[in-house]
């Protein structure tokens, strides 16, 4: 089945969008595309006069600081963190002469992982985009790469992309590539390697691709694009793998009688947005490792996590903190939120709900995670 079959009814539902464009798209070894920055204004122009709104996640900065820094150029976090800062000047005022042209204006938002992992923060942060979005101002998104230190490779945006879709609740992620969208193979080692144009189930499609390295001018390749794509399906959020560089990329995007790059469907299983959030935009502070019983009970029952099926205790974390969940073989299988702090978890590991108070002197709960903050990332065995 063509992607076609699945264009008209999902296009008719897309009100907002998310484009994601990074920087093998936007620039080359001489600095950014001002044709390109411009096609791909004319595109979101076009969408927005058709009544949806369009959100921007820019890569770009570090390429076009590079290019005026040669002297700084290297791979080190201050080289990097250096050309952010002359770079993005230099992204945004392309953004918005491109824009400018069609008395549209811009904004700019710089966001670290903090911003959308911490609560506060990430609610903020929406509340600023409905607001632009209320004002017909166009967000131009990038990361704040000049004071990230940890966060500056989370994936060349992609994983912001899908984080930032997820958050203001899009109907539809354009991440846009600078190959045709996701292909059988390597196009550089495999010349028959063929475009898949659909991918209706993300959680059983998406296993076993090939996706190519990422390149000189960006972090991300097609495996931080699956990602993000599968990590939108799970929100419900469609997604478009699309060549960024061709000229009326985002009105084929939007036709619902082209097929254009890949389309990635939603997947069946949704998850809501606390547990998409914990998931996803949360960073595990450590992992409890559990007996076959207790994988088995989270994966396929429900349950909660009780002290008796924990067998490990990895890393120094406080209550309320997010964990990895492993099974027997080592294997992620979960994410959840503990109500325990680590050195607590260490005593009550294999013991009974019963004697948590005797043991560690209080009791907040009889689960270390309870099912209402645990989300399931994979399939047992």
């Amino acid at each position: 089945m063509s992607q076609l079959n699945y264009k008209v009814d999902l296009l008719g539902h897309v009100r907002r969008m998310v484009v994601k464009v990074g920087s093998a798209v936007l620039s080359d070894p001489e600095g950014l595309r001002s044709d390109v920055i411009a096609n791909l204004a004319r595109g979101a122009d076009e969408a927005i006069g058709a009544g949806r709104e369009v959100i921007i996640v820019s890569s770009g900065a570090v390429a076009a600081g590079n290019v005026r820094l040669g002297k700084l150029r290297g791979s080190t976090i201050a080289a990097r963190q250096a050309a952010a800062a002359v770079g993005q000047i230099e992204l945004m005022r392309e953004w918005a002469g491109a824009f400018g042209k069609n008395g549209r204006a811009i904004a700019q938002l710089l966001l670290t992982h903090q911003d959308l992992a911490e609560r506060g923060r990430r609610k903020n942060a929406s509340a600023t985009l409905e607001a632009l979005l209320g004002a017909g101002v166009t967000p131009i998104i990038n990361e704040n790469d000049t004071v990230a230190v940890e966060e500056i490779r989370l994936g060349d945006n992609d994983f912001l992309s899908s984080m930032v879709a997820t958050m203001v609740q899009a109907d539809l992620l354009v991440i846009l590539s600078d190959v045709a969208g996701v292909l059988t193979g390597n196009p550089l080692t495999r010349p028959n390697a063929r475009l898949i144009g659909l991918i209706a189930d993300p959680e059983a499609e998406m296993r076993g691709l090939v996706a190519e390295g990422s390149g000189p001018l960006g972090s991300g390749g097609m495996a931080t694009k699956l990602k993000a794509a599968r990590e939108a399906a799970r929100a419900g959020i469609a997604s478009i793998i699309a060549p960024g560089r061709e000229p009326g990329v985002l009105r084929a995007v939007l036709d619902p009688n082209r097929e254009c790059g890949t389309l990635v469907m939603p997947a069946g299983n949704r998850l809501k947005s606390r547990k998409h959030w914990i998931a996803f935009a949360l960073r595990p502070a450590g992992a409890l490792g559990v007996d076959r019983g207790a994988a088995e009970a989270l994966r396929r029952r429900g349950r909660s996590l009780l002290p008796s099926g924990i067998r490990a205790v990895k890393g120094e974390f406080a209550p309320g903190a997010c964990v990895s969940l492993l099974d027997p073989d080592g294997v992620e299988f979960g994410r959840g939120l503990v109500n325990y702090p680590a050195a607590d978890v260490m005593k009550l590991m294999g013991r009974r709900s019963a004697e948590i108070a005797s043991v560690i002197g209080y009791k907040v709960a009889d689960e270390i995670i309870h099912r209402d903050n645990f989300v399931l990332l994979r399939e047992l065995g």
